[in-house]
């Protein structure tokens, strides 16, 4: 007969740690525990299994009752008490317990076994019919909630049993549920059925055995519900792993002064310091400390912030020296920060779960590296134990807690988007990118509100503290740039109504006029009302500023010392995406080994050259378009200069000119006019090419290597000016540049061809008339599927090849990054995607697509140089599938760096570990 129930208690257990799948995380804790001696409340475990059989076949399997009456009958045995005695009730917690971690998403019902029989016998027992009917009405409102499903009808409705309470205390002039005496819980156990009754049309069960079985099947059916949906959606979790139910005998906290509860982690979890940390509450049950009713007091002196507060290791310093034994033996077990949830009962110890402890990113590094210093994991055990994207939080400044905080006690947090760039700042809203900079030169502090961005506001996006924008998605224009700059920015936040022509934006009610000041927050997508002060990032201070010295920041120090053991494990290398010296220089600040993507359209939108580019736009024929150009050639030139000066011997890959053309142009009439005034041109003129550019699709219309072959002199002015940028600076400053000519959009070989004579010819005639030479490579973007697909062909021609999964996931789906939130939350609640394609890679489709690129490529080209420079070249899984196809490097924006770097290295240790 299959095992489906796993007995623990009396210091033995029919379960491990290993058993997570089987028993849950908590449940294998639970028996870990117990097998360790420590004094766990004795209890059973009933299967994942079972959990999938439920859903599946809609009941439990047959042997199921016999399994749990065997369980039960010995955890009676151990506790010398019956489950339903009148006189000496053995009362049960039924918990839920997923093989991940799933912290509060799913139900849990205690003091079951109580009725109107059993209430009673607990109240002779004890002397103490408080006590008794306090368990009671906890139970009565758990099980009536979980089991009975009596919740809210409306969203402004309060719970039922949370609102009779209120009105109780309201009645009785007590503010806690502690002051309440043992008739007022009684009457209040017989309001929450009268309540049930009313509502519901059903007597509350009397018989134990009918109340745990349904709890079970509760317990069951919340692996389903809304809220666990949503959170394995975030996270990641799979949908079939079902959860496990514990049923254990209940502790009380509740019997009195001498009884508590509390949460403690093994750990400071903000920190990372190595002290044990946590919160307590006397006479109280679980659900107490979590609620927020009563304020917890701090678990030892260390956390003390006031002296009215008293310390668990004040109050009751034996039972506080046992735990903070009972943590340190298993954080040593268990070799991680732990979660502990206790419960003390007439002053004896229980502990009732242990898990891994969620941290701050902060926290996770120091715990990490202070465990490898004292020997309790090693190098790769500590660099897999951070998730990459945790390092966010190092490098970004950050609202002050409480600030934060207060803002939303007063209701200033007032919408949500998606969180494009992390870190946080304050700023005056401005609508427009031409008066961002006016701003900045007043000496004020500015967020750039937009309803969506395009390359022409990059100068305002640029200076601007922040971005917000109301429609697109994490790969939108302004989440792309604002990364790329280290920006601060929330997009599609769709509670924007953005009105250019007023000035204004209105949000859930609140009208926001231009100058007033906003706060957005880039780690969780939050805009706030006014300004909240922010704290910087030690490491940056460190590593950019450079006013902080390495031996003054603690953070930097664990920060440099984790990236240390992980550039010596990994073997994909990690550049950057930049445009600008400054990008390229906080890039190598972080460890970037190369420029993967320098986008060359970015640099004519600086300054009066985007004039220049315009002229050689509506130019009539090659001259004037030659002419044009030759005023674009010395500005480039100089732009290169400085990355080259930046970059010293590193690999810069250029992309040349990709977006449409009509991206440079003015839109709107005022604009035209405007441009056609300062260009000395009739408007007639200019508004006819403005039109005569449009495109139904400009995506997949008049772009990239078409560009180049269309126009050839537009090619042939960026190869001369790469060119003699690295003959000047190899002249002039003894720098060995190593410039690699990217040519996008390339879906045929005789493209790159054509592109690539120009290059070269370019090349010769610059190295001949300085008199020498620069090593170069000539290479492409493969960013459709054809590309990909011929790689073969195309590899003759190309020394390197970049993903640039960006369009590559666009031209393989047949969709839009910037319209795909029209409909891409849709696509996720219904389970046909699980992810974002344009946040998180396909592997199953643009994926194979890249695995044919490699293979064929390679095929013909042995020492082919692969990377990707689309922004999956930061997101750690897209890494790890980049690492398994064995490209040569990744790119991405520079504060993306080290996140990209610790994802390598684990995906050469996951490598390792199954060879």
């Amino acid at each position: 007969m299959r095992k489906l129930v796993f007995f623990f208690g009396g210091g033995r257990a029919e379960g491990n740690a290993s058993m997570r799948d089987i028993l849950g995380g908590k449940g294998a804790n639970l028996a870990e525990m117990t097998n360790l001696g420590i004094p766990v409340p004795p209890g059973f475990t009933i299967s994942t299994e079972v959990c999938r059989y439920y859903w599946s076949k809609g009941q439990y399997p047959r042997e199921l009752e016999e399994q749990v009456g065997d369980a039960l009958r010995k955890v009676e045995a151990i506790m010398g008490r019956r489950f339903g005695d009148p006189q000496r009730p053995l009362l049960f917690s039924v918990r839920s317990g997923a093989p991940i971690s799933m912290p509060g998403m799913m139900d849990t019902i205690l003091n079951l076994g109580l009725n109107d029989e059993t209430v009673e016998g607990l109240a002779a027992e004890t002397g103490d019919p408080r006590f008794a009917y306090d368990c009671y009405r906890r139970f009565v409102a758990m099980y009536g909630d979980v089991v009975l499903g009596l919740k809210p009808e409306e969203k402004e409705e309060l719970d039922p049993f949370e609102a009779i309470l209120d009105e109780m205390k309201e009645r009785k002039g007590v503010r806690y549920d502690y002051e309440l005496s043992a008739e007022d819980l009684k009457e209040l156990v017989g309001l929450y059925k009268d309540e049930i009754r009313r509502r519901l049309g059903l007597e509350f069960p009397q018989d134990p055995k009918d109340q745990l079985w349904k709890a079970i099947g509760a317990v069951f059916r919340s692996w389903n519900n809304p809220r666990a949906i949503a959170y394995r959606k975030l996270n990641g979790i799979p949908d079939d792993l079902g959860t496990a139910v514990n049923v254990q005998a209940m502790v009380f906290g509740n019997m009195g002064s001498d009884s508590g509860t509390g949460v403690v982690f093994t750990r400071n979890p903000a920190t990372g310091e190595n002290h044990i940390y946590g919160e307590y509450l006397m006479n109280a049950q679980g659900e107490d400390v979590v609620a927020g009713i009563r304020t917890p007091q701090p678990i030892n002196r260390y956390q003390k912030t006031s002296p009215q507060e008293v310390s668990l290791e004040e109050a009751m310093p034996e039972v506080y020296r046992e735990l903070e034994h009972y943590c340190k033996v298993l954080e040593r077990h268990f070799r991680d920060m732990q979660d502990v949830e206790f419960t003390i009962q007439r002053g004896k110890l229980f502990i009732l779960q242990t898990r891994s402890g969620k941290r701050t990113g902060l926290a996770a590094l120091r715990i990490a590296v202070d465990m490898v210093t004292e020997g309790l994991i090693d190098e790769e055990e500590a660099l897999m134990r951070i998730e990459p994207e945790q390092l966010n939080q190092l490098l970004r400044p950050v609202f002050d807690p409480e600030e934060k905080e207060k803002a939303r006690k007063e209701g200033r947090v007032v919408a949500k988007g998606l969180p494009a760039g992390p870190g946080a700042t304050s700023g005056h809203v401005v609508f427009f990118p031409s008066e961002v900079e006016e701003r900045i030169a007043k000496g004020e502090e500015v967020i750039l509100v937009r309803i969506e961005t395009s390359p022409e506001d990059i100068r305002g996006m640029s200076a601007a503290q922040g971005i917000l924008t109301a429609r697109g998605g994490m790969t939108s224009h302004a989440a792309l740039v604002a990364r790329q700059m280290g920006k601060v920015c929330v997009v599609g936040c769709e509670a924007l109504r953005i009105d250019y022509k007023n000035r204004y934006l209105e949000v859930n009610g609140q009208l926001i006029r231009e100058g007033d000041y906003i706060s957005i927050d880039g780690s969780t997508g939050e805009v706030i009302l006014g300004k909240l002060k922010t704290r910087p990032s030690e490491v940056l201070e460190v590593l950019v500023e450079k006013r902080l010295k390495p031996e003054e920041s603690q953070s930097y120090q664990i920060y440099q010392k984790l990236m240390q053991w992980a550039d010596r494990k990994r073997k994909l290398r990690v550049r950057v995406n930049a445009d600008r010296p400054e990008q390229a220089s906080l890039a190598l600040a972080l460890g970037a080994e190369g420029i993967g993507l320098c986008r060359t359209e970015h640099m004519f939108f600086e300054g009066e050259r985007i004039y220049a580019m315009r002229e050689m736009i509506i130019a009539q024929d090659p001259e004037s378009r030659r002419e044009a150009l030759d005023k674009l050639l010395p500005i480039q030139k100089e732009d290169f200069k400085a990355i080259f000066r930046v970059m010293r011997d590193l690999p810069v890959t250029i992309r040349t000119l990709d977006p449409p053309l009509h991206e440079f142009l003015p839109h709107s009439d005022d604009e035209i006019a405007q441009v056609a005034e300062k260009m000395g041109i009739p408007f007639d003129e200019l508004k006819a090419k403005v039109e005569s550019l449009r495109e139904a699709n400009p995506m997949l219309g008049h772009r990239g290597c078409r560009l180049g072959i269309v126009y050839p002199e537009i090619t042939r002015m960026q190869a001369k000016a790469i060119f003699e940028a690295a003959c000047e600076v190899k002249l002039e400053e003894g720098i060995e540049a190593h410039p690699e000519i990217m040519i996008p959009l390339v879906g045929h070989v005789e493209e790159l061809r054509d592109q690539r004579k120009i290059v070269d010819e370019v090349a010769k005639e610059v190295f001949t008339r300085y008199g020498v030479e620069v090593p170069y490579k000539v290479g492409t973007m493969i960013e459709i599927p054809r590309g990909a697909l011929t790689a073969d062909e195309i590899a003759q021609q190309a020394e390197f090849f970049s993903f640039g999964t960006n369009d590559l996931t666009q031209t393989t789906y047949g969709i839009s990054r910037d319209d795909v939130g029209k409909f891409l939350r849709a696509y996720v609640e219904k389970g046909i995607w699980d992810f974002d394609p344009f946040v998180k890679l396909d592997t199953k489709g643009v994926g194979q697509l890249m695995m044919i690129a490699v293979e064929k490529g390679r095929g013909v080209r042995p020492d082919l140089k692969v990377g990707i420079c689309g922004e999956h070249g930061g997101e750690p899984s897209s890494v790890e599938f980049c690492h398994r196809i064995g490209l040569d490097y990744v790119s991405c924006s520079p504060l993306r760096i080290p996140i990209a770097k610790l994802a390598a290295a684990q995906a050469a240790i996951r490598e390792d570990g199954k060879k």
